[in-house]
C-alpha cells in the first residue's frame, strides 16, 4: 500500500450555513420538526430567510466541518464538495482552504446557486436545519479524482450524500477506489430522518462491506435498527460493521467492534449554546485518532473534546486550534 498523502479525505454536500437563534414558535409557524434536517426548494429558502432575525453566516456542510476539525488537530486533510462559481461559492472555497484543507473540486459555472442550510437554534441549544442543496446536489462521479481518493488513509462520507442521485453515485465510486487502494471507508449516518429515508440502503452498504466504519448518534442508531433498546441496537451494529462509533450526548460515546467495546465520557462544558456541528467535530477527533493509530479510548477523548468546544459557541467549526486544546488537556497528539 502506497504512503498516504492525506490522513482523512471527506466527501459531502458543500453548504453555506445561515444560523439564527429563535424560539419554538418560529419552528411551529414554519411547520418545522425540531432537531431535524429537511430538504427545501429555493422558494421556501427565501421565505425562511425573510422571516429570520439577524444571522451568523459561515461556511458549513457536515463532512466539511469534520474535515476542518481534522485539519485543526494537525492532520493532513482534503475535501470534495460542489459549489457554484458565485460570491458565496468563492467565500466557501476561501474558508476551507484557509483552514488548511486541500479543496480542488471544480466549481459549477452554471446551474443552481451554492447551497445553503438555514439553521434555527432554540434556547436549549437544539438545531433545526432547512437545507437548499443548490449546486451541492450536482456533485457527480466526474468530480471524484481517483488519485486523491487512493491517497487518503480514511475516506469519510456523509449520509446526506444519499439524497442527490449524482452524489450517491460519486459516493459509491469513491468507496470502491478507496478499497481498491486498501484504504478505509467511513460513513456518518447524518440524521435520523435521513436514516428513515434510506435505512435498507445504509444497512446494505454496511453489510456488503462498502463502508468499514459507521458514525451515528443514539437517535440515528435506534432509527437504523427500528428499536428503542440501545443494547439491542448496539449488538446488531456489532454484527454489521467493522467499527461503529455511537455518540450519546452527555453520556459520552461507545466505540464497538467485533473484538472490542470502549466507552468514553463526555468532556465537561461551561454552557451549551448550539449543538450544530457536535457530531461533525466528534467525528473529526475520532477520525484523527484512527488515522494516527491511536487507541479507541484516546480517539474518543479527542472527539469528545472537539465536540465540547464547538457546542459552546454559535457555528459548527472550531474557534480555537484543536491541536493546542488537546495538548492543554493532556492528550498528546
Amino acid at each position: 500500500m502506497a504512503d498516504a498523502k492525506y490522513d482523512v479525505l471527506g466527501i459531502g454536500n458543500a453548504l453555506f450555513d445561515v444560523l439564527v437563534t429563535t424560539d419554538e414558535a418560529f419552528l411551529a409557524k414554519h411547520g418545522m420538526t425540531k432537531g431535524s434536517m429537511s430538504l427545501i426548494d429555493e422558494a421556501r429558502a427565501a421565505a425562511i430567510y425573510k422571516d429570520m432575525g439577524p444571522a451568523t453566516e459561515v461556511s458549513g456542510g457536515s463532512a466539511a466541518n469534520t474535515i476542518v476539525g481534522v485539519a485543526s488537530l494537525g492532520a493532513r486533510a482534503a475535501y470534495v464538495g460542489k459549489v457554484k462559481d458565485d460570491q458565496i461559492g468563492k467565500l466557501y472555497v476561501h474558508d476551507i482552504r484557509a483552514a488548511g484543507v486541500a479543496f480542488d473540486t471544480p466549481a459549477a459555472k452554471d446551474g443552481p446557486a451554492t447551497g445553503c442550510s438555514y439553521i434555527l437554534v432554540t434556547p436549549d441549544g437544539e438545531r433545526t436545519m432547512n437545507t437548499y442543496l443548490g449546486a451541492a446536489q450536482d456533485l457527480s462521479p466526474a468530480d471524484i479524482n481517483a488519485d486523491e481518493i487512493a491517497a487518503a488513509r480514511i475516506v469519510y462520507l456523509e449520509g446526506y450524500l444519499w439524497d442527490p442521485k449524482n452524489a450517491k453515485e460519486a459516493f459509491v465510486k469513491a468507496a470502491k477506489i478507496a478499497h481498491d487502494a486498501k484504504r478505509k471507508v467511513a460513513l456518518t449516518l447524518s440524521d435520523s430522518f435521513c436514516v428513515d429515508r434510506y435505512r435498507d440502503e445504509f444497512l446494505s452498504l454496511m453489510r456488503n462491506g462498502t463502508v468499514d466504519i459507521v458514525f451515528a448518534n443514539e437517535s440515528e442508531l435506534h432509527s437504523l435498527y427500528t428499536t428503542s433498546d440501545f443494547a439491542t441496537a448496539l449488538k446488531q451494529l456489532r454484527n454489521d460493521v467493522n467499527l461503529g462509533v455511537i455518540t450519546r450526548s452527555e453520556k459520552g460515546c461507545v466505540a464497538i467492534s467485533p473484538q472490542d467495546a470502549v466507552e468514553v465520557a463526555a468532556s465537561p462544558i461551561a454552557k451549551l449554546v448550539d449543538t450544530t456541528g457536535a457530531g461533525d467535530l466528534f467525528a473529526a477527533g475520532f477520525l484523527f485518532g484512527l488515522a494516527r493509530d491511536l487507541p479507541y479510548k484516546t480517539a474518543g477523548q479527542l472527539g469528545a473534546l472537539a465536540a465540547a468546544e464547538v457546542i459552546q459557541h454559535i457555528g459548527a467549526r472550531p474557534l480555537v486550534s484543536l491541536k493546542h486544546l488537546a495538548q492543554e488537556n493532556g492528550l498528546a497528539i
